[in-house]
């Protein structure tokens, strides 16, 4: 081998060390499956049935969702719920017409009987945290249910799930989450792979291997004494959520997760919402970690709960060392190129190809074979769903270092467009468009000369591999700029041809 120079050198080591550290979470990507598949059978029924059902207050936080109140309202008030112990909070923060909307859909509610209340805020204060909180000042029942706009929960959700709450130690529950419109396009598809992987690997080889999981916002029911215990709703995150699980999970309570009970929601079907979803997710989850980890270090736990939390809530940090691996690419290949292959391929290629890029395709292989009788179509998604993965770096990195760098920013909602049965969508909202999508194009054309390096050098067996980065930022850099023009002529023509 040639002899390095001192830059080249320092290139390789912080290349090395980034994969390393890929490949660390790629295992911890094995080790979550491996927990799955020996606990998945180790279900939970409840210890017996409330021989009288206890009341629930169903909480509906939405801020301008024009679109899918009504459809929000209507099946919520179909739950399968004796009346007297049912009451439904609409806790409305908007701004537009969906005030409108939401109140006439509540006055229908109560003109057949059913306990339902319109609340309005005048100050958004706290986002959704704060609404939540202010609705729990008025709830009149000791167990709460939340649920985004974008969800349909059916009747007998309740019935399905409340039984779990006659064990006095359970604060809450958490339901899986379905998809309304998972084939309505390739982004939705790749958008319920990568969910189901969350909702069904994770959450029960977590849950049913005696670690912390976290409620997911929505679709979970809590008693209301965990939320009291735990401190309330804060909003010092913008993942509410998951900074109050850990605190009531700190505080004893203890968490069950029912992947057999489903409530289907709607998927962001613009990928500038699905980004500004994944911008927020990610902010948030480090801002929790920032806050929680310390508490969860210090506290009387087992060393296998502390360091699944550890990994759980610094996972998103792999975005920025991708990011950095993806800019450094070209100046590595040039590195390469004078290192013997085998060396190559055990320091470099081997554990990123086994510990990263298999890890995640059996991953969420497992997921889709849990669920779907057609789960075989979904390996054709795998190549676009990690270059979608890899292209995320450069709008999730910025996320996390806003986290890291307690810069703060509002909460911004994800659009909701109320895919109806005919596949027409409302147009009112859009996702927000940042600079975002120039850097991902720009990151196309880098990768077209990393690629042609390649060739040059005869690095064939690579480029497979830089080509998931180029059509990752390709394909979202694209889509950021074009996706709000082709949804509105989608929209156009599925009401032309729709029967009327």
């Amino acid at each position: 081998m040639d002899a390095l120079t001192t830059r080249q050198l320092v290139i390789l080591c912080v290349y090395c060390g980034i994969v390393a550290v890929l490949s660390l979470y790629g295992w911890h990507r094995w080790f979550i499956l491996r927990l799955y598949y020996r606990y998945r059978d180790r279900e939970t029924p409840p210890p017996s049935h409330f021989q009288s059902l206890p009341g629930v207050t169903v909480q509906l936080p939405i801020f301008n969702e024009y679109h899918v109140v009504d459809r929000l309202i209507e099946s919520v008030g179909q739950i399968d719920w004796p009346r007297d112990r049912l009451e439904i909070q609409v806790l409305d923060d908007s701004t537009d017409e969906t005030q409108g909307h939401a109140r006439a859909a509540v006055e229908r509610l109560c003109a057949k009987g059913v306990d339902a209340r319109y609340l309005h805020r005048h100050q958004r204060t706290g986002f959704k945290a704060g609404a939540l909180e202010s609705g729990l000042e008025e709830a009149r029942h000791d167990f709460i249910f939340i649920l985004d706009a974008d969800f349909v929960p059916q009747p007998s959700v309740l019935h399905e799930s409340m039984h779990q709450f006659t064990d006095d130690g359970i604060g809450m529950v958490q339901m899986r989450w379905g998809h309304l419109n998972r084939l309505y396009s390739t982004l939705t598809r790749i958008q319920s792979i990568f969910l189901d992987g969350h909702l069904v690997i994770e959450h029960t080889a977590r849950n049913r291997s005696g670690r912390f999981f976290n409620f997911n916002g929505t679709a979970g029911i809590w008693r209301r004494q965990a939320i009291i215990d735990a401190g309330g709703w804060q909003h010092d995150t913008l993942t509410e959520d998951l900074d109050l699980s850990f605190r009531a999970q700190l505080a004893g309570w203890r968490f069950l997760y029912l992947p057999n009970v489903e409530v289907p929601a709607e998927l962001p079907v613009e990928i500038n919402a699905f980004k500004s979803q994944q911008h927020r997710w990610t902010k948030g989850a480090v801002q929790t970690a920032k806050k929680m980890l310390p508490r969860i270090w210090r506290a009387d736990l087992p060393l296998k709960v502390k360091t699944e939390a550890t990994f759980h809530l610094t996972a998103n940090s792999c975005y920025l060392l991708m990011l950095l691996m993806a800019v450094l690419m070209l100046p590595v290949l040039d590195i390469r190129k004078v290192i013997p292959w085998e060396h190559r391929m055990f320091l470099i290629d081997l554990p990123l190809f086994s510990m990263a890029t298999m890890a995640i395709s059996g991953y969420y292989m497992t997921s889709q074979r849990e669920l779907y009788t057609d789960w075989k179509s979904s390996i054709k998604y795998l190549p676009l769903l990690m270059a979608i993965g890899i292209s995320l770096c450069i709008n999730n990195a910025r996320a996390v270092v806003e986290g890291l760098v307690g810069y703060t920013t509002g909460f911004h909602r994800t659009p909701k467009y109320g895919l109806d049965s005919a596949g027409r969508l409302g147009g009112k909202y859009a996702g927000s468009k940042t600079l975002v999508a120039i850097a991902e194009l720009a990151m196309a054309v880098y990768f077209g000369f990393v690629i042609s390096r390649a060739w040059e050098i005869g690095l064939y067996f690579g480029i497979p591999f830089l080509l998931l980065f180029q059509t990752g930022f390709l394909y979202t850099g694209l889509l950021s700029g074009l996706q709000p023009w082709l949804v509105s002529l989608r929209r156009r023509w599925v009401g032309r041809t729709a029967p009327a």
